[in-house]
C-alpha cells in the first residue's frame, strides 16, 4: 500500500478548495488529480452533505463547505 495514498477527506478538502471561488467540472478533476468516474461520487456526496452547490456549469464551495475546509486544515496544522 502506497503511504502517499489521499484519503476521502483529503480529497473532499482538495475539490472544496478548488470550488471555493467557482470551478467547473473539468477544473476539479484536474485540480484534483481524479478521473471524471471518480469525481461523479465525490461531487454527489459533497452536493447532498451541503458542502458544494451545482450552479451548472459551475460548482460552488458553500458556507458550510467552506467552514468544513477551515476546520479540516487547522486539524492538519496540530
Amino acid at each position: 500500500m502506497n503511504a502517499n495514498r489521499r484519503n476521502n477527506l483529503d480529497i473532499c478538502a482538495d475539490i472544496l478548495r478548488i470550488a471555493q471561488g467557482g470551478a467547473r467540472k473539468t477544473k476539479i478533476v484536474y485540480g484534483a488529480n481524479l478521473n471524471f468516474k471518480i469525481i461523479k461520487g465525490y461531487l454527489k456526496e459533497l452536493i447532498q452533505s451541503e458542502l458544494l452547490l451545482h450552479d451548472p456549469p459551475n460548482y460552488y464551495a458553500t458556507p458550510k463547505g467552506v467552514t468544513y475546509l477551515t476546520k479540516f486544515e487547522q486539524l492538519l496544522e496540530d
